[in-house]
């Protein structure tokens, strides 16, 4: 058998160099594109992309879902201004004339869905941190007490980004999910809803967190 030369085992070293990169380069270029990869107007996506995007979206949105809105964890101390509390928190509180705020608690009208017939109604809505409930009134006048729960039982409080139901107006509709029940409200205003979930949260002391 004929022994090849030094110059010609470095050529077929030279030659297979040059394939190994023409294939590395091959295989680079099928990979799909990573998730920070983007692309230019009116160019379509790989299934393959599309379809771990459309899952990332549906993470994020089940996430948001479950967390609440506010960064702020419940508080239990007696020398606690709820008033104070919220416009620290960047409310315009005397430009919301739908939520009626004291040190110690909050009134308004929400519209509330009913738990069998899924019909809206208005209520009037109390949280009181004295007496550590959220209840709601047939009206204002606080003689019909029709419902609500202890701070306990209240576990969380968010907008419902997911449009869990059918609301008259889902971006103002936000939830307060209890450990019998989960109330779907909806607010007057932009302004009261962020209110409503910043001040009810501060009562949510069934949340997880709390007893970490």
């Amino acid at each position: 058998m004929k022994m090849l030369s030094a110059d010609s085992h470095r050529v077929l070293f030279l030659k297979y160099q040059v394939r190994q990169h023409d294939f590395n380069q091959q295989l680079e270029d099928c990979r799909p594109l990573s998730e920070a990869s983007s692309f230019g107007a009116g160019e379509d996506l790989p299934g393959e992309v599309r379809l771990r995007d459309k899952q990332r979206q549906m993470q994020q949105q089940q996430q948001q879902q479950q967390r609440p809105l506010t960064r702020y964890l419940p508080v239990r101390g007696d020398g606690f201004d709820l008033h104070q509390h919220v416009e620290t928190a960047g409310h315009q509180v005397e430009l919301c004339p739908h939520v009626t705020l004291t040190s110690t608690s909050a009134r308004g009208y929400l519209h509330k869905m009913g738990s069998r017939f899924k019909t809206w109604n208005k209520r009037w809505f109390v949280f009181d941190r004295t007496q550590r409930t959220f209840l709601y009134f047939t009206d204002k006048s606080e003689t019909r007490k029709r419902s609500g729960a202890y701070f306990q039982a209240i576990e969380e409080v968010y907008v419902d980004h997911l449009q869990s139901v059918r609301s008259p107006n889902p971006k103002l509709t936000f939830c307060v999910k209890t450990r019998e029940r989960t109330y779907h409200l909806m607010a007057p205003s932009a302004e009261a809803m962020r209110i409503w979930v910043d001040v009810i949260f501060t009562g949510a002391e069934g949340y997880q967190q709390f007893h970490v």
